[in-house]
Protein backbone atom coordinates (compact mmCIF):
# COMPACT_ATOMS: atom_id res chain seq x y z
CA UNK A 1 0.00 0.00 0.00
CA UNK A 2 2.91 2.52 1.02
CA UNK A 3 4.71 1.59 -2.05
CA UNK A 4 1.10 2.38 -4.39
CA UNK A 5 0.77 5.61 -2.82
CA UNK A 6 4.32 6.89 -3.37
CA UNK A 7 4.11 5.69 -7.00
CA UNK A 8 0.87 7.63 -6.76
CA UNK A 9 2.53 10.69 -5.50
CA UNK A 10 5.36 10.21 -7.46
CA UNK A 11 3.34 10.54 -11.11
CA UNK A 12 0.96 12.86 -9.78
CA UNK A 13 4.23 14.92 -8.76
CA UNK A 14 5.49 14.84 -12.57
CA UNK A 15 2.52 15.41 -13.83
CA UNK A 16 2.30 19.04 -12.39
CA UNK A 17 6.05 19.82 -13.11
CA UNK A 18 4.72 19.13 -16.77
CA UNK A 19 1.95 21.31 -16.37
CA UNK A 20 3.36 23.55 -14.99
CA UNK A 21 6.25 23.76 -17.54
CA UNK A 22 4.03 23.54 -20.31
CA UNK A 23 2.13 26.65 -18.64
CA UNK A 24 5.64 28.61 -18.65
CA UNK A 25 6.92 28.03 -22.06
CA UNK A 26 3.33 28.74 -23.59
CA UNK A 27 3.39 32.22 -21.61
CA UNK A 28 6.98 32.49 -23.41
CA UNK A 29 5.60 31.89 -26.73
CA UNK A 30 2.98 34.76 -25.96
CA UNK A 31 5.38 36.88 -24.73
CA UNK A 32 7.83 36.31 -27.81
CA UNK A 33 4.42 36.69 -30.01
CA UNK A 34 3.46 39.98 -28.56
CA UNK A 35 7.01 41.08 -29.19
CA UNK A 36 7.35 40.69 -32.33
CA UNK A 37 5.33 41.45 -35.99
CA UNK A 38 3.29 39.09 -37.93
CA UNK A 39 4.11 38.53 -41.29
CA UNK A 40 2.76 39.65 -43.64
CA UNK A 41 4.62 43.05 -43.04
CA UNK A 42 2.82 46.07 -42.91
CA UNK A 43 4.97 49.38 -45.41
CA UNK A 44 5.86 51.84 -42.97
CA UNK A 45 8.26 53.66 -45.40
CA UNK A 46 7.71 54.60 -48.76
CA UNK A 47 10.24 55.25 -51.57
CA UNK A 48 8.96 57.18 -55.14
CA UNK A 49 11.23 58.40 -57.97
CA UNK A 50 10.59 58.27 -62.16
CA UNK A 51 12.76 56.41 -64.49
CA UNK A 52 13.15 55.45 -67.59
CA UNK A 53 15.28 52.75 -67.68
CA UNK A 54 15.40 49.45 -65.61
CA UNK A 55 17.74 46.76 -65.09
CA UNK A 56 16.53 42.93 -66.20
CA UNK A 57 13.37 43.36 -67.36
CA UNK A 58 11.84 40.75 -68.42
CA UNK A 59 9.02 41.58 -70.69
CA UNK A 60 5.93 40.13 -73.45
CA UNK A 61 4.04 41.73 -76.22
CA UNK A 62 -0.02 40.91 -75.89
CA UNK A 63 -1.23 38.84 -78.23
CA UNK A 64 -3.11 41.84 -80.30
CA UNK A 65 0.26 43.46 -80.49
CA UNK A 66 -0.80 46.61 -78.73
CA UNK A 67 0.63 46.44 -75.75
CA UNK A 68 3.86 45.25 -73.89
CA UNK A 69 3.81 44.05 -69.98
CA UNK A 70 6.95 44.39 -68.28
CA UNK A 71 8.69 43.79 -64.58
CA UNK A 72 10.78 46.74 -63.10
CA UNK A 73 11.82 47.21 -59.40
CA UNK A 74 9.50 43.86 -57.96
CA UNK A 75 6.18 45.39 -59.97
CA UNK A 76 4.64 44.94 -63.08
CA UNK A 77 3.78 47.24 -65.68
CA UNK A 78 2.18 48.20 -68.95
CA UNK A 79 3.22 50.72 -72.06
CA UNK A 80 1.68 50.90 -75.37
CA UNK A 81 3.60 49.15 -78.15
CA UNK A 82 5.09 52.29 -79.45
CA UNK A 83 6.32 53.27 -75.60
CA UNK A 84 5.30 56.05 -73.63
CA UNK A 85 4.16 56.07 -69.26
CA UNK A 86 3.93 52.80 -67.83
CA UNK A 87 1.09 52.38 -65.93
CA UNK A 88 1.31 50.13 -62.59
CA UNK A 89 -0.62 46.28 -62.75
CA UNK A 90 0.95 45.65 -58.97
CA UNK A 91 2.05 47.44 -56.13
CA UNK A 92 3.22 46.81 -52.92
CA UNK A 93 5.60 44.71 -50.74
CA UNK A 94 5.47 41.74 -52.33
CA UNK A 95 8.43 40.94 -55.57
CA UNK A 96 6.03 40.39 -58.92
CA UNK A 97 8.24 39.36 -61.76
CA UNK A 98 8.09 37.79 -65.15
CA UNK A 99 4.80 38.36 -66.45
CA UNK A 100 3.43 36.77 -69.32
CA UNK A 101 -0.50 37.27 -71.40
CA UNK A 102 -2.65 34.62 -71.81
CA UNK A 103 -3.14 33.81 -75.37
CA UNK A 104 -6.42 35.53 -75.37
CA UNK A 105 -4.91 38.70 -73.80
CA UNK A 106 -7.21 38.79 -70.53
CA UNK A 107 -4.92 37.76 -68.05
CA UNK A 108 -0.91 37.21 -67.30
CA UNK A 109 0.53 35.20 -65.38
CA UNK A 110 3.46 35.89 -63.09
CA UNK A 111 5.48 34.68 -60.20
CA UNK A 112 5.15 36.64 -56.84
CA UNK A 113 6.33 35.87 -53.16
CA UNK A 114 3.22 38.05 -52.04
CA UNK A 115 1.99 34.37 -50.08
CA UNK A 116 5.90 33.87 -48.64
CA UNK A 117 7.48 31.70 -51.04
CA UNK A 118 7.46 32.58 -54.82
CA UNK A 119 4.28 30.99 -56.84
CA UNK A 120 2.77 31.39 -60.00
CA UNK A 121 -0.19 33.23 -59.83
CA UNK A 122 -2.81 35.38 -62.56
CA UNK A 123 -4.21 38.38 -62.56
CA UNK A 124 -7.57 39.21 -64.61
CA UNK A 125 -6.64 42.21 -66.46
CA UNK A 126 -10.08 43.16 -66.71
CA UNK A 127 -12.03 43.22 -63.07
CA UNK A 128 -7.93 42.90 -61.74
CA UNK A 129 -8.73 39.72 -59.91
CA UNK A 130 -5.68 37.88 -58.09
CA UNK A 131 -5.45 34.44 -57.99
CA UNK A 132 -2.67 32.07 -56.84
CA UNK A 133 -2.20 28.87 -59.13
CA UNK A 134 0.63 26.99 -57.15
CA UNK A 135 1.03 26.88 -53.36
CA UNK A 136 4.29 26.09 -53.08
CA UNK A 137 6.32 26.81 -49.53
CA UNK A 138 9.47 24.87 -49.55
CA UNK A 139 10.07 25.68 -53.17
CA UNK A 140 10.16 28.53 -55.30
CA UNK A 141 8.92 29.14 -59.24
CA UNK A 142 11.28 30.70 -61.35
CA UNK A 143 9.55 31.59 -64.52
CA UNK A 144 6.24 30.41 -65.96
CA UNK A 145 4.85 30.01 -69.72
CA UNK A 146 1.05 29.56 -70.92
CA UNK A 147 0.57 26.64 -73.06
CA UNK A 148 -0.92 27.98 -76.55
CA UNK A 149 -4.53 26.68 -75.41
CA UNK A 150 -4.31 29.24 -72.50
CA UNK A 151 -5.48 26.21 -70.47
CA UNK A 152 -2.69 25.15 -68.60
CA UNK A 153 0.50 26.84 -67.26
CA UNK A 154 4.20 25.88 -66.94
CA UNK A 155 6.50 26.83 -64.51
CA UNK A 156 9.95 26.65 -63.41
CA UNK A 157 10.19 24.69 -60.03
CA UNK A 158 12.89 24.19 -56.93
CA UNK A 159 15.62 25.33 -55.33
CA UNK A 160 18.88 24.28 -56.97
CA UNK A 161 17.77 21.53 -60.03
CA UNK A 162 14.92 22.86 -61.16
CA UNK A 163 12.21 20.94 -63.16
CA UNK A 164 9.14 21.65 -64.85
CA UNK A 165 5.66 21.34 -63.62
CA UNK A 166 2.34 22.03 -65.36
CA UNK A 167 -0.77 23.32 -63.30
CA UNK A 168 -4.55 24.16 -64.94
CA UNK A 169 -4.87 27.59 -65.20
CA UNK A 170 -7.72 27.31 -62.09
CA UNK A 171 -4.88 25.76 -59.88
CA UNK A 172 -4.09 22.58 -58.35
CA UNK A 173 -1.65 20.35 -56.84
CA UNK A 174 -0.04 20.53 -60.34
CA UNK A 175 1.75 17.32 -62.33
CA UNK A 176 5.31 16.90 -62.88
CA UNK A 177 6.22 17.11 -66.82
CA UNK A 178 10.13 16.89 -65.96
CA UNK A 179 11.41 15.31 -62.96
CA UNK A 180 14.44 13.10 -64.23
CA UNK A 181 17.23 12.75 -64.20
CA UNK A 182 17.89 14.18 -60.78
CA UNK A 183 21.15 16.19 -61.64
CA UNK A 184 19.56 17.98 -64.63
CA UNK A 185 18.44 21.54 -64.25
CA UNK A 186 15.43 23.00 -66.40
CA UNK A 187 14.51 26.72 -66.56
CA UNK A 188 13.15 29.59 -69.05
CA UNK A 189 10.22 27.09 -70.57
CA UNK A 190 8.87 28.28 -73.55
CA UNK A 191 6.04 26.82 -75.89
CA UNK A 192 6.11 26.52 -79.83
CA UNK A 193 3.23 27.98 -81.54
CA UNK A 194 1.79 24.15 -82.00
CA UNK A 195 2.06 23.55 -78.55
CA UNK A 196 3.25 20.20 -79.49
CA UNK A 197 7.34 21.25 -78.14
CA UNK A 198 7.90 23.05 -75.11
CA UNK A 199 11.33 24.72 -75.15
CA UNK A 200 13.79 25.24 -72.29
CA UNK A 201 17.26 26.39 -70.96
CA UNK A 202 18.91 22.89 -69.55
CA UNK A 203 21.92 22.12 -67.74
CA UNK A 204 23.67 19.77 -65.43
CA UNK A 205 23.33 20.67 -61.74
CA UNK A 206 22.53 23.85 -60.13
CA UNK A 207 25.68 26.22 -60.62
CA UNK A 208 29.18 26.11 -60.02
CA UNK A 209 32.18 28.99 -59.71
CA UNK A 210 34.35 29.85 -61.97
CA UNK A 211 32.15 27.74 -64.95
CA UNK A 212 33.74 26.40 -67.92
CA UNK A 213 31.56 26.80 -71.22
CA UNK A 214 29.24 25.43 -72.55
CA UNK A 215 26.78 25.82 -69.61
CA UNK A 216 23.52 25.58 -70.68
CA UNK A 217 22.19 24.25 -73.98
CA UNK A 218 18.15 24.25 -75.49
CA UNK A 219 16.25 21.37 -75.06
CA UNK A 220 12.63 20.57 -76.10
CA UNK A 221 10.36 17.94 -74.65
CA UNK A 222 7.42 16.90 -76.28
CA UNK A 223 4.02 17.12 -74.91
CA UNK A 224 2.52 13.72 -76.58
CA UNK A 225 4.98 11.71 -76.15
CA UNK A 226 7.04 13.05 -73.15
CA UNK A 227 10.45 12.58 -75.35
CA UNK A 228 13.37 14.98 -74.80
CA UNK A 229 15.84 16.67 -77.04
CA UNK A 230 18.92 18.93 -76.79
CA UNK A 231 18.43 21.02 -79.89
CA UNK A 232 21.95 23.00 -79.58
CA UNK A 233 25.70 22.33 -78.94
CA UNK A 234 26.86 25.99 -79.17
CA UNK A 235 30.30 26.35 -77.24
CA UNK A 236 28.96 29.68 -75.81
CA UNK A 237 26.03 27.90 -74.28
CA UNK A 238 22.17 28.82 -75.55
CA UNK A 239 19.72 29.31 -73.26
CA UNK A 240 16.30 31.53 -73.00
CA UNK A 241 14.23 29.91 -76.35
CA UNK A 242 11.89 32.54 -77.48
CA UNK A 243 9.74 31.34 -80.51
CA UNK A 244 8.21 33.54 -83.18
CA UNK A 245 4.32 32.78 -83.32
CA UNK A 246 4.02 31.73 -87.15
CA UNK A 247 6.83 28.67 -85.73
CA UNK A 248 9.48 30.07 -88.33
CA UNK A 249 12.16 31.53 -85.45
CA UNK A 250 14.25 30.49 -82.79
CA UNK A 251 16.04 33.04 -80.70
CA UNK A 252 18.06 32.55 -77.81
CA UNK A 253 21.12 33.89 -76.01
CA UNK A 254 24.64 32.76 -76.19
CA UNK A 255 27.96 34.12 -74.99
CA UNK A 256 30.68 34.97 -77.56
CA UNK A 257 34.43 35.80 -76.07
CA UNK A 258 33.26 37.81 -73.07
CA UNK A 259 30.17 39.29 -74.05
CA UNK A 260 25.97 38.13 -74.52
CA UNK A 261 23.85 38.33 -77.74
CA UNK A 262 21.36 37.19 -79.34
CA UNK A 263 21.04 34.40 -81.86
CA UNK A 264 18.56 34.00 -84.62
CA UNK A 265 18.11 30.21 -85.87
CA UNK A 266 15.65 29.38 -88.96
CA UNK A 267 13.47 26.26 -87.61
CA UNK A 268 13.09 25.55 -91.48
CA UNK A 269 16.61 25.31 -92.20
CA UNK A 270 18.29 25.58 -89.22
CA UNK A 271 20.81 28.56 -90.31
CA UNK A 272 21.77 30.46 -87.47
CA UNK A 273 23.38 34.23 -87.38
CA UNK A 274 23.75 36.59 -84.83
CA UNK A 275 20.38 39.27 -84.26
CA UNK A 276 22.25 41.32 -81.99
CA UNK A 277 25.59 41.11 -80.38
CA UNK A 278 26.33 42.26 -77.88
CA UNK A 279 23.68 42.60 -75.10
CA UNK A 280 23.56 42.23 -71.38
CA UNK A 281 25.59 40.14 -69.07
CA UNK A 282 23.76 36.53 -68.71
CA UNK A 283 23.36 34.84 -65.52
CA UNK A 284 25.52 31.51 -66.53
CA UNK A 285 27.37 31.20 -63.48
CA UNK A 286 24.48 31.82 -60.90
CA UNK A 287 21.41 29.98 -60.05
CA UNK A 288 19.73 31.91 -62.42
CA UNK A 289 17.10 33.09 -60.15
CA UNK A 290 15.30 35.06 -62.79
CA UNK A 291 16.28 33.02 -65.68
CA UNK A 292 19.74 33.24 -67.76
CA UNK A 293 18.84 36.34 -69.63
CA UNK A 294 15.46 38.71 -69.31
CA UNK A 295 12.27 36.98 -70.98
CA UNK A 296 11.85 38.36 -74.84
CA UNK A 297 8.98 38.22 -76.96
CA UNK A 298 8.15 38.40 -80.48
CA UNK A 299 5.41 41.21 -82.04
CA UNK A 300 2.27 38.57 -83.23
CA UNK A 301 3.28 39.08 -86.92
CA UNK A 302 6.61 37.66 -85.97
CA UNK A 303 8.94 40.53 -87.63
CA UNK A 304 10.21 41.92 -84.85
CA UNK A 305 11.69 40.67 -81.24
CA UNK A 306 11.55 42.70 -78.22
CA UNK A 307 14.38 42.74 -75.58
CA UNK A 308 15.48 44.33 -72.77
CA UNK A 309 19.21 45.29 -72.55
CA UNK A 310 21.09 48.02 -71.39
CA UNK A 311 18.59 49.52 -69.75
CA UNK A 312 16.56 50.30 -72.53
CA UNK A 313 13.83 48.11 -74.58
CA UNK A 314 13.95 47.25 -78.15
CA UNK A 315 12.25 46.50 -81.24
CA UNK A 316 14.68 44.54 -83.02
CA UNK A 317 13.72 43.68 -86.77
CA UNK A 318 14.78 40.14 -87.60
CA UNK A 319 15.45 40.74 -91.18
CA UNK A 320 18.13 43.76 -90.88
CA UNK A 321 18.82 43.28 -86.89
CA UNK A 322 18.25 47.09 -86.71
CA UNK A 323 17.33 47.55 -83.24
CA UNK A 324 14.57 50.79 -82.37
CA UNK A 325 14.56 52.11 -79.14
CA UNK A 326 10.69 51.38 -77.20
CA UNK A 327 11.22 54.64 -74.78
CA UNK A 328 9.09 54.35 -71.20
CA UNK A 329 8.83 55.98 -68.13
CA UNK A 330 7.63 55.16 -64.69
CA UNK A 331 6.56 56.39 -61.80
CA UNK A 332 7.99 54.03 -59.01
CA UNK A 333 6.42 53.52 -55.79
CA UNK A 334 8.21 51.17 -53.46
CA UNK A 335 6.72 49.82 -50.18
CA UNK A 336 8.84 49.41 -47.53
CA UNK A 337 8.94 47.42 -43.96
CA UNK A 338 10.07 48.77 -40.67
CA UNK A 339 13.45 49.97 -40.73
CA UNK A 340 16.36 47.51 -39.08
CA UNK A 341 18.00 49.70 -36.64
CA UNK A 342 19.78 48.90 -33.59
CA UNK A 343 21.21 50.94 -30.97
CA UNK A 344 25.21 50.17 -30.46
CA UNK A 345 27.13 51.68 -27.80
CA UNK A 346 30.55 53.83 -28.68
CA UNK A 347 32.71 54.64 -26.46
CA UNK A 348 33.76 58.48 -26.95
CA UNK A 349 37.46 57.54 -26.23
CA UNK A 350 41.36 57.18 -27.84
CA UNK A 351 41.61 53.62 -27.02
CA UNK A 352 38.46 51.03 -28.63
CA UNK A 353 38.31 47.34 -28.09
CA UNK A 354 38.90 45.37 -31.34
CA UNK A 355 36.72 42.67 -31.60
CA UNK A 356 38.79 40.88 -34.77
CA UNK A 357 42.21 40.99 -36.01
CA UNK A 358 43.63 39.35 -38.88
CA UNK A 359 46.44 37.90 -40.33
CA UNK A 360 48.27 37.50 -37.14
CA UNK A 361 51.76 35.89 -38.13
CA UNK A 362 55.06 35.48 -35.27
CA UNK A 363 57.84 36.69 -35.69
CA UNK A 364 60.45 34.14 -36.89
CA UNK A 365 61.98 33.83 -33.57
CA UNK A 366 58.46 33.64 -31.76
CA UNK A 367 59.38 37.36 -29.83
CA UNK A 368 56.84 39.83 -32.05
CA UNK A 369 53.35 39.60 -33.56
CA UNK A 370 52.27 41.32 -36.61
CA UNK A 371 49.23 41.80 -37.49
CA UNK A 372 46.37 43.95 -38.97
CA UNK A 373 43.00 45.66 -37.35
CA UNK A 374 40.40 48.01 -38.80
CA UNK A 375 42.49 47.54 -41.70
CA UNK A 376 45.99 48.83 -40.32
CA UNK A 377 49.02 46.93 -40.09
CA UNK A 378 50.72 46.48 -36.44
CA UNK A 379 53.45 45.12 -34.29
CA UNK A 380 53.63 44.20 -30.76
CA UNK A 381 55.86 42.17 -28.38
CA UNK A 382 54.85 38.98 -27.33
CA UNK A 383 53.53 37.83 -24.54
CA UNK A 384 51.72 40.82 -23.61
CA UNK A 385 53.15 44.28 -25.50
CA UNK A 386 51.55 47.18 -26.52
CA UNK A 387 50.47 47.19 -29.97
CA UNK A 388 52.21 49.91 -32.32
CA UNK A 389 51.60 51.09 -36.01
CA UNK A 390 53.95 50.47 -38.34
CA UNK A 391 52.95 53.22 -41.09
CA UNK A 392 50.59 56.38 -41.47
CA UNK A 393 48.93 55.05 -45.04
CA UNK A 394 45.10 56.15 -44.64
CA UNK A 395 44.29 53.12 -46.79
CA UNK A 396 43.71 49.71 -46.48
CA UNK A 397 47.32 46.94 -45.04
CA UNK A 398 47.06 43.35 -45.26
CA UNK A 399 48.23 40.19 -45.25
CA UNK A 400 51.59 40.89 -43.33
CA UNK A 401 54.51 38.37 -43.84
CA UNK A 402 57.65 38.42 -42.16
CA UNK A 403 61.11 38.15 -43.32
CA UNK A 404 63.77 35.29 -42.66
CA UNK A 405 65.53 37.19 -40.67
CA UNK A 406 62.70 39.03 -38.97
CA UNK A 407 64.27 42.52 -40.03
CA UNK A 408 61.58 43.50 -42.58
CA UNK A 409 57.70 42.68 -43.25
CA UNK A 410 55.97 43.30 -45.94
CA UNK A 411 52.51 43.67 -46.92
CA UNK A 412 49.52 44.21 -49.78
CA UNK A 413 47.43 47.39 -49.59
CA UNK A 414 44.53 48.33 -51.72
CA UNK A 415 43.21 51.58 -52.39
CA UNK A 416 40.67 53.01 -55.49
CA UNK A 417 42.31 52.16 -58.31
CA UNK A 418 44.13 49.41 -56.79
CA UNK A 419 46.90 47.57 -54.20
CA UNK A 420 50.42 47.23 -54.22
CA UNK A 421 53.14 45.23 -52.12
CA UNK A 422 54.95 47.48 -49.65
CA UNK A 423 58.17 46.78 -46.81
CA UNK A 424 58.71 48.35 -44.32
CA UNK A 425 61.54 47.82 -41.40
CA UNK A 426 59.90 45.99 -37.97
CA UNK A 427 60.62 49.73 -35.98
CA UNK A 428 58.50 51.54 -38.56
CA UNK A 429 61.66 53.43 -39.49
CA UNK A 430 62.45 54.71 -42.17
CA UNK A 431 59.05 54.83 -44.09
CA UNK A 432 57.60 52.22 -46.06
CA UNK A 433 58.67 51.05 -49.62
CA UNK A 434 56.72 50.64 -52.53
CA UNK A 435 58.05 47.38 -54.09
CA UNK A 436 55.10 47.38 -57.28
CA UNK A 437 55.35 50.00 -60.36
CA UNK A 438 51.66 48.54 -61.36
CA UNK A 439 48.92 48.83 -59.07
CA UNK A 440 46.69 45.80 -58.88
CA UNK A 441 45.87 43.72 -56.51
CA UNK A 442 48.25 41.22 -54.95
CA UNK A 443 48.04 39.11 -52.40
CA UNK A 444 49.81 36.37 -50.08
CA UNK A 445 53.27 37.95 -49.92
Amino acid sequence: MNSFKYSLLLCLSILIFQTDLLSAQEQKADSLKKATKELPLEPEREIQFSTSEGTWISLDVSPDGKTIVFDLMGDIYTIPISGGKATALTTGLAYDVHPRYSPDGKSIAFITDKSGSDNIWTLNLENKEEKQISKESKHNFFSAEWTPDGEYIVGAKGRRNIKLQIYHKEGGSGSALISEPKNLKVIDPAFGSDGKLLYFSQRRNAWNYNAQLPQYQIGTYDMEDADMEVISSRYGSAFTPTLSPDGNWLVFGSRFEAQTGLVLRNLNTGEERWLAYPVQRDEQESIAPLGVLPAMSFTPDSKKLLASYGGKIFAIDIENNSATEIPFSADVKLDLGPRLKFQYPIKDTEQALVTQIRDAKPSPDGSKLAFTALNRLYVQELPDGTPRRLTNNDFTEAQPAWSPDGEYIVFTTWKQGGGHLFKVNVDGRPRPVQLTREPGIYSTP
